[in-house]
């Protein structure tokens, strides 16, 4: 039989996630009682993710049911929605700049594996939200993605590459459609 990945071979022993084992298990405490639970009280939640090395703005507004994996690898501007069960998946550096809105169960991927290799490596790479860029509900950006400054990623779009300046993209893969005007 010819099988293209052997995950009996796979190994993440390479991957640093940016904090020891006691950290990241209290963050997923934290995590699954006040951010993917329906804790709404948004103060709270942004004074945990401070706590837990997170780089957040303020007028930072973060609804209910939101899962974010590591903390200290987010940085969050000022006036920034993140929507009901958005995933920030951040294996990697995740930057939102100012008046960014991030709706409903849309995620940011940092990570993929290489398909290439039969180990099935992990492959992280960071994103950036750009000043006043909007990703859409049900939407994904991919690992290494950079969502230009007034751009936006149309509802159940998937970026997989930058989105440029002021452009609106749709689709899968996301493509220019009109200027955002």
């Amino acid at each position: 039989m010819d099988i293209k990945q052997d995950l009996s071979s796979f190994s993440n022993s390479w991957y640093d996630p940016g904090a020891g084992i006691i950290k990241r298990f209290f963050w997923y405490c934290t995590n699954e009682c006040w951010f993917r639970s329906g804790f709404p009280i948004n103060g709270f939640k942004v004074f945990l993710l401070r706590l837990f090395g997170a780089k957040v703005g303020h007028g930072v507004i973060i609804k209910p049911h939101v899962n974010i994996k590591y903390p200290w690898k987010l940085s969050v501007g000022d006036h920034v929605w993140i929507g009901e069960e958005a995933w920030i998946d951040n294996l990697a550096d995740v930057a939102i700049e100012d008046h960014v809105c991030i709706s409903q169960g849309a995620m940011l991927l940092c990570g993929n594996h290489d398909y290439k290799k039969s180990t099935f490596d992990l492959m992280p790479g960071k994103i950036t939200l750009r000043i006043s860029s909007w990703v859409g509900a049900k939407s994904v950006v991919c690992p290494n993605v950079t969502v230009g400054k007034n751009a936006v990623l149309a509802v159940g779009s998937v970026a997989s590459s930058d989105l440029e300046e002021g452009w609106i993209y749709r689709g899968n893969p996301a493509v220019k459609v009109k200027e955002r005007g």
